[in-house]
């Protein structure tokens, strides 16, 4: 178990001030996931500060609950009067509640992120430093059998050892009596937690950490030599290729098992070294079902993961995918039994969370771990990157041995760890949803896929155009989110390409819920000078490209088996004869029925087939800055200037249709509110007469 490396810098920690040397602390020990969680550990300054009535007040800066120490600024931190907090330590008992209407009474501004859960630890410690962290090498000590006596080895009177406690105001007031007991204490070791240190200064604090992590890598090292590895591989590695080819077929099939009981699931694979190695070992997955060696991990790994019986060697896709879903369906089981079990008068108010795991071990593959959005998703790989080191040190200095059940419910559904869930924005109308936008670079495409990333969609922004899809997708990142959206190059009419891009969709994401095909493209010419070249072309992007698109995209809705939606972009010249425009229009219709078709062999399934007939779009199109402009000005007897006046005043709306506007109606289509609609149609052209559907 490697040691962690000490990272502090006196020239960039010179010369801050009391808070903004806090945040630089933070972010190092933020920044290293070995020391501290995603999301978790916590650590606090004491100091004075003036109040709104220009009195000056001793302070306690403290991270505020739900923000990270890896990116936390001045603004994460909460200012609470110390002397107030102080004599809380004289009280025999005080509940959470009571504990956080207080905290939030001492508060030195109005307007702050509301303290740690673990805030009166910190005023407990009397050092003017105090950091909490969650470091692999301390939780695996904690976590074993042997660890006690280890950590008496290593550290003699050095470190306070506390048996598990759910943090609170009891867990910190029996802290500062070990504290007052032991005054030659430098550390507290929190079993099945973490670490507390502390110092005169930010850099005594830090370093304390850095020295005790070390000196517990060491140890464990020491101890555990020759017995790493969890007894080595049981099932042999598959080779990236292989993997790849199982989780293509088996990812839609979990992620659909998943969705049985919850509105959105976005799959993260980890193919790590690590994570395959933990997966495929001898005890790897038995260890897993110990259960989650830490606190912070519950909320987004949940006790235990599941772990399917599965041998590459042996089993095939199909083999994977029936694993896959007979083990999410037996996980479901056992959670349900896992919530009525320990369900109390403080935990029955929150509903129970879908039943399925947040974590699948796959031998020989990875493992996969699944959120509401992919950013959780990762968080929840992340989280168990530090599970899967802290079972194997742990398992090699004598066994693994995690919170119990009981301890393990009072965590996940702890009225204070809700708070932070809580504390996520509203869902949005696609909020969990995977789209394909085909012709995202540009046009209707870019329009629609900014509008389903803004409307809560996790978006493939896919064309022909490698930089413009890129572009488009990195706008949606900065607007959304990080793994919001994606790029991907691609040819419709090139069935290789179409498969590789759904696949690097099922990949990312785990699945897919909507295609919006919309790639095109526009020529006008006589039937007398319309080349075969020119036919084909037309009927290659917007018939064959059509196909192949839904072809794959139908072909991961049914493996889900949780419905879906496919938008065409079709055109007004689908249901109108277009004069000197054959090859467009005949291609355009055949797109629609096309759509028509795939409506009724979707709609047993749930697969939702619908069209959106715009018409001359006319600004941010691709189209509209080709040849298409001059042509149909050609066909219409007007110059390009007076073009656009010209499709206004044909409309019975007198308006001219932007991008935006098609894009409202494929969202429409794409979302809950047609839920009941398939095989129709949307014009959205200003309202031509002669193409009212009939």
């Amino acid at each position: 178990m490697p040691a962690p490396e000490d990272r502090w810098d006196d020239a960039s920690s010179a010369g801050l001030s009391s808070l903004d040397a806090l945040v630089y602390r933070s972010n190092l020990l933020g920044s290293d996931r070995a020391l501290a969680n995603q999301g978790g550990g916590n650590t606090s300054s004491k100091g004075t500060a003036v109040d709104h009535a220009g009195n000056e007040q001793r302070v306690l800066w403290v991270k505020g609950s739900g923000t990270d120490l890896a990116s936390i600024t001045s603004g994460g931190f909460a200012v609470l009067r110390l002397d107030e907090i102080i004599p809380l330590r004289r009280r025999e008992e005080m509940d959470d509640a009571a504990m956080v209407d207080f905290l939030r009474r001492c508060a030195l501004d109005s307007d702050q992120p509301r303290p740690s859960i673990e805030t009166l630890l910190h005023a407990f410690v009397a050092a003017p430093q105090v950091d909490h962290t969650h470091p692999d090498a301390i939780i695996a000590l904690t976590c074993s059998p042997n660890g006690r006596d280890l950590a008496e080895e290593t550290f003699g009177e050095e470190a306070v050892w506390l048996d598990y406690q759910r943090p609170g105001f009891d867990m910190s007031r029996r802290i500062a009596e070990l504290l007052d007991a032991n005054p030659s204490a430098r550390a507290v070791l929190l079993e099945k937690h973490g670490l507390v240190t502390w110092g005169e200064s930010g850099e005594e604090s830090y370093r304390r950490t850095i020295e005790f992590v070390s000196r517990a890598a060491s140890a464990i090292e020491k101890a555990g030599a020759g017995r790493f590895g969890l007894g080595g591989p049981k099932v042999a590695e598959c080779g990236e290729q292989d993997a790849q080819v199982l989780l293509l077929a088996s990812l839609p099939a979990l992620r659909g098992a998943l969705l049985a009981d919850a509105d959105s699931v976005l799959l993260e694979v980890d193919r790590s070294p690590e994570a395959v190695a933990f997966a495929s070992s001898v005890r790897g997955p038995e260890v897993s079902q110990v259960g989650a060696p830490c606190p912070d991990h519950l909320i987004n790994t949940k006790h235990k993961p599941l772990a399917v019986e599965f041998d590459p060697s042996s089993g095939g896709a199909a083999g994977l995918t029936d694993a896959l879903r007979d083990g999410v369906a037996a996980y479901a089981d056992w959670y349900r039994r896992y919530y009525e079990s320990n369900v109390s008068d403080e935990s029955r108010p929150f509903p129970m969370d879908p039943a399925g795991p947040r974590v699948v071990l796959i031998p020989g593959v990875g493992i996969v771990t699944s959120g509401t959005d992919a950013t959780r998703a990762r968080t929840a790989r992340d989280l168990y990157h530090r599970a899967v080191a802290v079972e194997d040190a742990a398992d090699a200095i004598g066994g693994f041995r995690s919170l119990t059940e009981p301890e393990a419910f009072a965590i996940e559904y702890w009225p204070l760890e809700r708070y932070k869930l809580a504390q996520a924005p509203p869902t949005r109308e696609l909020a969990g949803r995977i789209a394909v936008i085909t012709g995202g670079a540009s046009g209707i495409g870019r329009a629609t896929a900014r509008l389903l990333g803004h409307l809560g969609a996790h978006v493939v922004v896919a064309d022909l155009n490698r930089e413009g899809a890129e572009a488009v997708a990195e706008e949606i990142v900065g607007a959304c989110g990080l793994r919001r959206a994606v790029a991907a190059h691609v040819d419709v009419t090139d069935e290789d390409a179409v498969a590789e891009m759904i696949g690097r969709t099922v990949l990312e994401y785990g699945g897919l819920d909507i295609l919006v095909a919309s790639a095109g493209l526009a020529t006008s010419a006589p039937i007398t000078e319309t080349t075969l070249e020119e036919w084909e072309l037309n009927y290659a992007v917007l018939a064959r490209g059509y196909f192949l698109c839904a072809r794959e995209a139908f072909r991961v809705l049914l493996k889900q088996d949780r419905g879906g939606s496919v938008v065409f972009v079709a055109s007004k010249n689908a249901l109108v004869a277009g004069a000197n425009a054959a090859a467009y229009s005949s291609a355009k219709a055949a797109s629609l029925h096309l759509a028509r078709c795939l409506a009724e062999e979707g709609g047993p399934h749930g697969i939702r087939v619908n069209t959106v007939n715009p018409d001359a779009v006319i600004a941010g199109s691709g189209i509209w800055s080709s040849d298409w402009k001059a042509e149909r000005a050609t066909t219409y007897g007007v110059s390009e200037e007076d073009l656009p006046a010209f499709y206004r005043d044909r409309t019975r709306l007198g308006v001219n249709v932007y991008p935006e506007d098609v894009a409202e109606a494929i969202a429409f289509f794409a979302g809950p509110r047609s839920a009941k609609s398939t095989g129709n149609i949307i014009n959205v052209d200003g309202g031509v007469p002669a193409a009212y559907p009939r």
